[in-house]
């Protein structure tokens, strides 16, 4: 993920620390702590010929790769709907490969986000929310990300967006232009309305926006998309999230969709198996491990 990407020579001088908690997430979470949250973590991408030898068997094909995925790991960020609308026969495919427990976190497509900015949409919006209910148990949480130049400005069209959509869905929106960060009356605004339909805000950690790592909830789900930097502050960023999502269970915070972007996905796999390690260890969850091959040494000729 390229958005708030910084070269590598710029991390030391970022400060990691998270904002103070929204104080709308106290009217949210209620403070009644949740003894079992369901959570989930994953990837941004199952094909991945990196993964072969690591968490797929070394002659792995790219037809297998779904399924394999979905035995590691129990939730995908659906990055292939953000181009295109799924058919029924790949709904029913996505279905059939994947294990019992999978959820698919489809992203809304980009023609109706950021081409269109919500308005005019309904035969897409239609179209596509019909097609991803087909998933039903398999159905994560679908989000919606907003143009970069989605503004403030446009809040009634969001409004009306999440008003027509159909009642039965929840959803997570990610908000990226600045303005609904630089106003709090604005962004109270923002919570509010998610509240009023049920939906969720993506809290998105990168290096470059500090501010879209906002520490707003709209609802008992978090969604976190969280993005590595192959940098040594990594896995300590990791376990700051796990003290945090240790609070939030203990405030009411229900269930979280966890997912890990890092150097072109090749080592999301190893950072996903130390945010399930650390959840398990510090959350007192049972969270299923992803298990990696063992290495091979390449014997030298001579």
């Amino acid at each position: 993920m390229d958005f708030g990407k910084l070269p590598i020579q710029e991390i030391d001088k970022v400060n990691f620390t998270f904002q103070t908690d929204n104080t709308f997430n106290e009217k949210v979470l209620g403070n009644m702590p949740v003894r079992k949250p369901i959570v989930h973590v994953g990837c941004p991408v199952w094909s991945n010929k990196d993964w072969n030898g690591k968490i797929y068997p070394h002659s792995a094909k790219t037809a297998d790769y779904l399924s394999l995925y979905s035995r590691q790991f129990n939730t995908i960020e659906l990055n292939v709907t953000h181009y295109q609308i799924p058919s029924e026969e790949t709904i029913e495919r996505w279905k059939e490969e994947t294990a019992d427990n999978f959820t698919f976190c489809t992203k809304f497509p980009q023609i109706i986000s950021h081409d269109k900015m919500l308005q005019k949409a309904e035969s897409l919006t239609e179209a596509f929310c019909r097609k991803i209910l087909d998933l039903d148990e398999k159905l994560g949480m679908p989000f919606l990300q907003l143009a970069p130049y989605f503004t403030p400005k446009q809040f009634y069209a969001l409004e009306k967006y999440l008003k027509d959509l159909p009642a039965e869905l929840r959803i997570a929106v990610e908000f990226r232009h600045e303005d609904w960060f630089n106003n709090e009356k604005i962004w109270q605004e923002a919570l509010s309305l998610l509240n009023h339909y049920g939906h969720g805000t993506v809290i998105t950690d990168v290096a470059g926006r500090r501010d879209v790592v906002h520490q707003s909830l709209s609802n008992k789900i978090a969604t976190i998309r969280w993005v590595g930097n192959e940098h040594s502050s990594d896995r300590q960023r990791v376990d700051e999230w796990i003290q945090k999502l240790k609070m939030w269970f203990h405030q009411g915070l229900e269930e979280a969709y966890i997912f890990v972007h890092i150097c072109e996905s090749t080592f999301a796999p190893e950072l996903a198996l130390y945010w399930i390690q650390q959840l398990n260890k510090h959350c007192g969850l049972t969270l299923k491990e992803p298990k990696f091959l063992p290495k091979v040494e390449q014997m030298s000729l001579f």
